[in-house]
């Protein structure tokens, strides 16, 4: 074998090396991304399962499978690109961005708390909205998967924004790769686990009535009686997540534009807390600036609920009647 030979395929062993050490970054720097993006993601799971409530069940799998393709495609198709485009031209407008994400994370966290403790007439009008449309259950159908698309693009869009922002430095080609693996994976993560949710109910049915053996019928009798509270713990862990998420955003936004002091009084409770029970080390630390962080969120989300129905709700209703209006079919 000539010596050329042997030094073209030590080249070709080297790229080798160095695609595989990229596959492997990208790999690293998408879990990595994905889990900054942690409280979108949970609360996306969360809120998917009750637009297939009230359908059959054989249609509560293609609703699951639509609202997914309209997932990725608002990802690939619009974010993903405006992303790309924000990284290159107007890097400086991410950390605002960010922020703006943040405080709606915030705000519908607080939202939710809110409602939980003080009820009010939203329910029943999204009650009258739904039986005014449910003697149509394909216009139904369609309006809930329109409904579920719309919240998934706001709920992209701010993952995307995250992920983004946890990408600094990288080059162009490697942010994109990073972008496509993590639209790609939160969207299999979020619809899969939202599939195996709402079916669970039908398994533990059929265990519980077709079961073998007595076990199987038991542990089917078991998932139908968990599975309301593994729904409302799923809201629960959701809404806090994207509330601490939502003040860690704010608070290190406010840092990176020159407004440290309230990032360092966080650090300084952890620290702080670390000092109080040393015992336990950064554990504690970690979960004090969990608390401090959704203690801020919060305390912002209950002041942005009053500007959003007095300011924001108002006046996103006026532009969308100002819009031209789908022609009813």
């Amino acid at each position: 074998m000539s010596v050329g030979l042997l030094g073209l395929l030590d080249d070709v062993t080297a790229l080798a090396k160095v695609a595989a050490a990229s596959i492997d970054d990208v790999a690293g720097q998408a879990a990595k991304a994905g889990l900054k993006a942690a409280g979108a993601v949970i609360d996306d799971a969360a809120v998917t399962p009750r637009y297939v409530t009230g359908f059959s069940a054989d249609r509560e799998l293609p609703i699951v499978w639509k609202i997914a393709v309209g997932s990725i495609r608002n990802k690939l198709l619009f974010l993903l690109p405006a992303a790309l485009a924000l990284s290159f031209f107007a890097p400086w407008l991410i950390t605002p961005l960010l922020m703006i994400g943040g405080a709606y994370l915030c705000y519908e966290g607080a939202e939710k708390v809110f409602e939980a403790v003080f009820p009010h007439e939203a329910h029943a009008h999204e009650a009258e909205a739904t039986e005014a449309v449910a003697a149509d259950p394909k216009k139904l159908e369609e309006e809930r998967v329109a409904g579920a698309i719309q919240t998934d693009f706001i709920l992209s869009a701010e993952i995307m924004t995250i992920a983004l922002a946890a990408l600094p430095g990288l080059p162009f080609w490697e942010q994109a790769l990073v972008l496509v693996v993590v639209a790609f994976g939160i969207t299999a993560a979020v619809y899969g686990a939202v599939a195996l949710i709402v079916k669970a109910d039908d398994f533990g049915l059929m265990l519980a009535s077709k079961g073998r053996t007595g076990v199987g019928r038991a542990t089917g009798r078991g998932i139908l009686i968990a599975m309301p509270w593994v729904m409302q713990t799923l809201s629960i862990v959701g809404t806090a997540a994207m509330i601490w998420v939502g003040g860690g955003i704010i608070a290190h936004g406010l840092a990176e534009l020159g407004f440290a002091q309230l990032e360092h009084l966080i650090e300084a409770i952890a620290h702080g807390a670390e000092e109080m029970l040393p015992a336990f080390g950064g554990f504690i630390e970690g979960l004090a600036t969990i608390l401090a962080d959704l203690v801020l969120g919060l305390a912002l989300g209950l002041l942005l609920i009053p500007v959003a129905g007095k300011l924001i709700g108002p006046a996103w209703k006026t532009i969308r009647a100002m819009l031209p209006q789908k022609p009813a079919a």
